[in-house]
């Protein structure tokens, strides 16, 4: 399907009331991810991924700056986004599937993963996130989420990063596994379960496999 711009992929479950993961792409790798994670987990599950995103502006709460020379400011248009997804793609996908599903979840990965946990503070829809190699270096997202109440308690909450990721001369990304560490564990405080994982490699490394390592990671009861 076509939904405002957006290309939507739907791989439905076997089985009635299956969960559903949201994962939103940043260019064609869902069936990879998809093909990845039958291989992980025995848990039937309906996967939509999401595609042809405006990345720095659907996937970014509010406006910064470029982060080093010759990239592209983030323009902060989660909020309209997330619209978006709540009120004209995920009632389509809804509509498409055989059954409700038993819960719903959202994945991603990079600002993916960072819009995954952003969107617990503006809905009570997820009741799963899965934030592999999330963008925490973001500019006061830590404390947003210290100051603001989520609309929805997750059960859980899924962590990684690769383990050079945060040894970089950039001071605004050397923060990241510092902030995703307190994120887990300020939601593990909050009651939520969560992992951290750490993994091999740089932030673009093995993308497709970290992605559904932590997809099945949520997935399992």
């Amino acid at each position: 399907m076509n939904i405002g711009g957006k290309e939507i992929t739907i791989y439905p479950a076997q089985t009635d009331n299956s969960p559903l993961v949201i994962l939103h792409i940043f260019s064609d790798e869902g069936q990879q991810v998809y093909d990845a994670l039958k291989k992980l987990t025995t848990v039937d599950f309906s996967l939509v991924t999401i595609g042809n995103l405006d990345w720095d502006k659907d996937m970014s709460p509010w406006a910064i700056p470029p982060i080093y020379k010759n990239d592209t400011p983030c323009s902060g248009g989660a909020d309209e986004y997330l619209h978006l997804l709540l009120n004209d793609i995920l009632p389509q996908v809804l509509q498409s599937l055989s059954s409700a599903p038993k819960y719903v979840a959202l994945a991603g990965y990079s600002l993916a993963g960072l819009f995954s946990l952003y969107a617990v503070y503006h809905t009570n829809i997820f009741s799963r996130i899965m934030s592999a190699s999330g963008s925490f270096w973001f500019p006061d997202f830590k404390e947003y989420v210290q100051s603001h109440n989520p609309q929805i308690m997750p059960e859980k909450v899924y962590f990684s990063l690769g383990d050079k990721e945060a040894k970089t001369r950039n001071t605004i990304l050397q923060t990241v596994e510092e902030n995703t560490i307190l994120l887990q564990r300020y939601f593990t405080q909050l009651g939520c379960h969560t992992t951290f994982e750490i993994n091999s490699g740089n932030h673009f490394q093995d993308t497709t496999n970290r992605t559904a390592k932590g997809i099945a990671w949520i997935l399992d009861d």
